[in-house]
């Protein structure tokens, strides 16, 4: 980093502060610094330090300046604030926990590290490095441990026993092998134990459960801050209780009943909670019963070995005495009211006490003006003189004359850019400008006078030296605004499991030969001393049918989009067979339509776009956020379809906020670049400016012009926008289906762009349809497209999906708590100080204007108001635009916002009742806030009740999935494409979805649009069973769950070739350790079964050492190759001709002495080998 510290090493005043430090002569005290030129210096002096520890006013400034920090050393984390909120909570997202533990592991590593974080940060109380360091458990390859010790102290640190780990801070025990997922670590560890000793250490994939590579160690680091060992708790619980029965007594007193009741239930329930699920709940607030010695995260920077600095010490002073006011005020209000006990109060450290600790430290002020400190007795003071460089707004010519006046002058000048290629391309132009300048990669080159280096890395402004003659200028002070930096995102490579989504007892599952039944679980049956997996399912009238658990490919768990239960069909009646054949033919249709508009669309040709322009490339980097990999590849398909002869219809289907509008956009600005005009099509005035506002701000600096039609427009400028539209001088049109009336013309139309498409009623889609006819067409949808479906419809339209969430969104704190009128006080109070804006949801619309009314009266400043659907359109439309304008602060709504609007300021939401949503709603609603840089909060609050014992575990539980988006997740993605299945295929088709279920419908879609392409004949189905006479099951004892056994069942009844058993062996054995004999007779038995299938054979029975093959009567056999098959097995097969023929293979005839297992499937498979020899169509 000899580049930006040599210059420094010149300064008197900067060698002045190092010896003081040295001489332990601290606090010193620095002014004159400004912006970026702040990290420069703190890098600097940070020199030679192990640890530094850089304390700023807000999370924004933290957030600059871990940004500008970046440059000068990778090793640098920003340590998450707790909220005040924090303490009053039941259950915490763990997001914040989880920063904090990183960071936390690499002091107890004693690594190099730089931590920057705000005052606040300090405050709380927190444990002793040692604490933690004793707590961190070691493994090692071939050590032994005592596992049922290991299990408690794994609880004791935070872990939560789940029965398959699916996210941070989890474990699970099966048999011999222990998943665990260390908050600290990027993926889980499989640690595998050969009794009790360590047998192998192997980091695996979540999603696939596979493993990845195997470790020699693993470090587990705790799970949450607080941990607690049994009798630490023991103690705790004794204090909270003495102090709440000494508390009560006080509040009866004074005549407080309902305080005191309250107090006394929210212990009571605290308590229950810490015993039974210890990880997950907030004991941040009860750490005084738990711990007598506690400390704040400086505390550990009291070596020689790490440095302080403080970033504006007055603004820090403020913002100490602004967060210490909230919390006392917050906490009073509580104690009045008895939501908590008065010892719950003092749970962090004043400002003034950690200010009097820091200035013992090795601490250095930075601050911009000359101040006088209070709280800091400063040794020296020392004066920096810095400006900071003039932005030069894209005028390049003006950048050319002050380097040249620099060069003469003899500065050292170093230019910064976001990309390297942008680096290179800098140098090149100055060259141009006879400026000689190079880039170099090697920030270890000094730069000597009057050379100009440029440089990959960035900063948010430049900043020079006028005493020691050298400048940094960063790209943004060039060009304007900043862009934010590239990161590769680690990808591990595992096989995504299609899940046999949770099939719990009850359930309804539908059978393909059967129809709707309900799943009762699975029973082991004993037949002639030959146990076998069966699975029960009840039907209509009490018909039960039991499958073997090996034929799971015919069932699918019924899921409809609505939650209307579905009619059950009877065993062996007609009725269903109608149903199927009704779908069938329908389904038939609706292949025919797709294919025939794609052979049209084929045919036909559209215009070619050219290649990617240099002005295409620098607007695309000009785009503020990082792309995701979903998007790049979507922007590249887009631009590979329309730089094609073929004519462009392709569906982006992404979730809300997963950039689809960017994928927009820059297929307008490619369509414009080359001469033509785009339309963007949406279905509500709101979104029509939106789109406007995001476009304009997108291309400022580019010469295209953009308008919009829709009501917010008077007649007079409608008409001067279709004039333009005609003459051509107007490149992109946003409109609602007013750009779709007979009057409107274009010049040349290029690309029409349709966003939410499902939200369009038929008659306009024939008019999108005719307007279509010739031109590239890009459609944006936000209903998730199953998967499935996406399969089935893939060759015939293009579809981009894109799947991860953006970089750079702040994580959401989710917070769940009971109804409370004090915290709702303090969230929105605190929004608005932030300049941002509230939801407040409540899913009713009687009683919304009352508690529009309540929420005035807690926050008589704020402009409350309230929509719902029962509004009229252009009411709720006026409300709205005025919501989006800033106007209102709070809008009470009912679930109506979960649909489309993307207000970044909105960070706040509070949801009322939140029990009683589902969670898919909540999912989409909480997708509405955290759409900015800023962190944003949900509140989910429900009513306590005292019925809600038994349901409060369950509860718990969903939600606490939800503020980590776990598993519950999948659950609810899986409602919401049900419902975007309807929509994509309209609302005939969604009734016959409804009539088979959603799987067994894209099941059935997927084999008519095949035979329509002429990909697969189609065939008549039948059956194949194998029944041999063999254990073939999963123990209780391997897979202990049930929910992973039917998984497990379920992916084994589709192995299809050797290929794919081999895989299974393997992830089996990987999973859950040596597979019993049952189980592999298991795999055996499907590859059987998949051959059997393929060689049109219908039943295969083994029993008394005979194998019975019975054919399909429909088979595809070369009959007269029989003979020959029979006599090179004589005399063990023999054939028997009847309507169904079938042979019988006599293994004692061929196989001497005792038959074993082994031999048996050998000698079975081979006879199946050779009969796939005799298929039709084969030589």
């Amino acid at each position: 980093m000899k580049t930006f510290t040599s210059p420094l090493k010149e300064l008197k005043e900067f060698n002045d502060i190092r010896d003081n430090l040295k001489l332990k002569n601290t606090p010193v005290q620095v002014t004159g610094c400004i912006d970026s030129q702040k990290c420069h210096i703190i890098s600097g002096l940070g020199e030679g330090y192990l640890w530094k520890l850089i304390i700023t006013y807000s999370d924004l400034k933290a957030r600059e300046i871990y940004e500008d920090y970046r440059l000068y050393d990778k090793n640098v984390y920003i340590y998450p604030a707790k909220d005040i909120i924090f303490y009053s909570v039941d259950i915490h997202g763990n997001a914040l926990v989880k920063d904090r533990l990183k960071i936390l592991r690499k002091l107890i590593e004693k690594e190099p590290v730089t931590i920057i974080t705000t005052l606040d940060g300090g405050m709380d109380k927190i444990l002793p490095l040692d604490f933690l360091k004793e707590s961190v458990i070691t493994i090692e390859e071939a050590s032994t441990i005592d596992f049922t010790k290991l299990q408690e102290k794994l609880i004791h640190l935070g872990y939560e026993r789940l029965g398959q780990v699916e996210g941070p801070g989890e474990f699970a025990v099966r048999g011999g092998i222990l998943d665990i997922y260390p908050p600290t670590e990027d993926c889980p560890f499989r640690i595998e134990l050969w009794g009790d000793e360590v047998d192998s250490i192997r980091s695996f994939d979540v999603n696939s459960q596979r493993s990845i590579e195997n470790v020699k160690s693993l470090k587990v680091y705790p799970a949450a801050e607080m941990i607690l060992s049994r009798d630490r708790m023991i103690q705790g619980i004794k204090k909270i209780d003495d102090e709440t029965k000494q508390y009560v007594t006080k509040l009866r007193e004074q005549f407080k009943t309902e305080e005191a009741a309250r107090i006394k239930s929210i212990i009571e329930e605290f308590k229950e909670n810490i015993v039974n699920f210890q990880g997950s709940v907030g004991i941040d607030s009860y750490i005084n019963y738990f711990y007598e010695k506690t400390v704040s995260l400086f505390d550990y920077f009291q070596e020689d070995n790490s440095i302080v600095f403080l970033d504006e010490p007055t603004r820090i002073i403020e913002k100490g005495e602004a967060v210490e006011t909230e919390f006392r005020e917050g906490m009073i209000g509580r104690i009045e009211k008895g939501y908590i006990l008065p010892g719950q109060s003092d749970v962090i450290y004043s400002y003034k006490e950690l200010l009097a600790n820091i200035n013992r430290k090795n601490t250095i002020l930075l601050s911009t003006m000359d101040y006088k400190t209070t709280f800091f007795t400063t040794k020296c003071k020392y004066d920096f003189t810095v400006r900071s460089v003039n932005p030069y707004n894209n005028n390049f010519d003006v950048l050319i004359k002050d380097l040249a006046k620099w060069k003469k002058n003899g500065y050292r000048i170093l230019l910064l850019s976001g990309s390297r290629t942008r680096a290179k391309r800098l140098s090149e132009d100055l060259r141009e400008h006879d400026l000689t300048a190079f880039y170099s990669e090697d920030m270890d080159r000094v730069i000597q006078k009057g050379e100009i280096m440029t440089a990959y890395g960035s900063i948010h402004k430049g900043f020079e030296y006028p005493l020691i003659k050298f400048v940094i200028i960063s790209e943004s002070d060039i060009f304007g605004a900043e862009k934010k930096k590239k990161r590769k995102i680690k990808e591990y490579d595992g096989k995504k499991i299609q899940n046999f989504t949770d099939l719990n007892i009850g359930d309804y599952v539908v059978h393909e030969n059967h129809g709707l039944g309900i799943y009762k679980g699975i029973e082991k049956i004993e037949v002639d001393n030959v146990t076998k997996d069966y699975i029960k399912i009840e039907y209509a009238g009490g018909g039960i049918l039991y499958i073997l658990a090996t034929g799971l490919d015919v069932i699918q768990k019924y899921a409809g989009a609505d939650t209307r239960k579905p009619k059950l069909n009877k065993l062996s009646s007609p009725e269903w067979k109608r149903t199927k054949a009704k779908v069938k033919g329908e389904v038939k249709e609706i292949a025919k339509e797709l294919v025939e508009l794609y052979a049209a669309r084929q045919s036909k040709e559209g215009y070619q776009f050219g290649p990617d322009t240099v002005w295409q490339n620098e607007f695309e980097e000009m785009f503020p956020y990082e792309e995701t990999d979903d998007q790049l590849r979507a922007i590249e398909e887009t631009k590979r379809d329309m730089e094609s002869k073929k004519i462009m219809d392709r569906l982006i289907c992404g979730d809300v906020g997963y950039g689809k509008t960017e994928i927009a956009i820059r297929a307008a600005f490619k369509a414009v670049s080359d001469g033509k005009q785009v339309v963007i099509l949406v279905p509500t005035t709101i979104l029509a400016q939106q789109h406007y506002n995001t476009f304009v701000q997108r291309m400022m600096d580019f010469p295209i012009s953009i308008d919009m039609l829709s009501r917010f427009r008077t007649p007079a400028q409608q008409k001067k926008i279709i004039e333009k539209l005609k003459k051509g001088s107007l490149d992109i049109i946003i409109g609602t289906h007013r750009v779709l009336s007979k009057d409107i013309q274009f010049k040349n139309l290029g690309l029409l762009i349709v966003d939410e498409e499902q939200r369009f009623g038929v008659t306009h889609k024939e008019k999108i349809k005719k307007l279509k006819g010739e031109v590239d067409v890009l459609t944006l949808t936000a209903t998730p497209i199953p998967r499935t479906l996406h399969m089935s419809l893939i060759g015939i339209r293009d579809m981009s999906v894109l799947d991860e969430p953006p970089v750079d969104r702040m994580p959401i704190q989710t917070y769940v708590l009971e109804h409370n009128d004090e915290i709702i006080r303090e969230a929105i109070i605190r929004e608005l100080t932030r300049g941002g804006q509230v939801y407040y949801v409540y899913n009713r619309v009687n009683g919304i204007d009352e508690v529009t009314a309540r929420i005035a009266k807690l926050v008589p400043e704020a402009n409350v108001s309230f929509a719902h659907g029962q509004m009229s359109e252009r009411e709720l439309e006026r409300i709205m635009f005025d919501f989006i304008n800033g106007e209102i602060d709070v809008l009470v709504s009912t679930t109506i916002i979960e649909t489309g609007l993307d207000i970044s300021n909105v960070n706040t939401m509070i949801i009322d009742d939140a029990d009683r949503l589902g969670l898919s709603q909540l999912y989409q609603l909480r997708g509405r806030v955290g759409r900015s840089n800023r962190t944003a909060y949900a509140f989910l609050m429900y009513k306590r009740d005292k019925m809600l014992k038994e349901i409060a575990e369950k509860r718990l539980q969903a939600i606490k999935e939800f503020t980590e988006l776990g598993s519950g997740f999948k659950i609810a993605m899986r409602d919401l494409e049900i419902r975007g299945a309807g929509n994509l295929l309209g609302a005939q088709q969604s009734g016959h979805m409804e009539a088979v279920g959603y799987d067994l419908y894209c099941k059935m879609l997927n084999d008519a649009v095949q035979a329509m392409k002429g990909d697969s004949v189609e065939e008549e189905t039948f059956d194949t069973t194998v029944d041999i006479d063999i254990d073939a099951f999963i123990p209780a004892t391997y897979i202990k769950s049930e929910f992973q056994k039917l998984d497990v069942y379920k992916r084994i009844a589709e192995i299809g070739n050797e290929e794919d058993l081999l895989d299974m062996q393997e992830e089996l054995l990987d999973r859950f350790g040596d597979m019993p004999s049952s189980v592999n007779n298991l795999l055996n038995i499907a590859l059987i079964k998949a051959m059997c299938h393929s060689v049109y054979i219908s039943s295969l029975v083994h029993k008394n050492d005979q194998v019975k093959l019975v054919m399909y009567n429909k088979a595809k056999l070369k009959v007269d190759q029989f003979p020959q098959l029979i006599e090179k097995y004589q005399p063990a097969l023999k054939l028997t001709m009847e309507a169904n023929p079938y042979f019988t293979y006599d293994l004692k005839k061929v196989l001497k002495g005792k038959i074993d297992t082994l031999s048996i499937f050998e000698n079975v498979k081979k006879l199946l080998n050779d009969l796939k020899l005799l298929l039709d169509g084969e030589n």
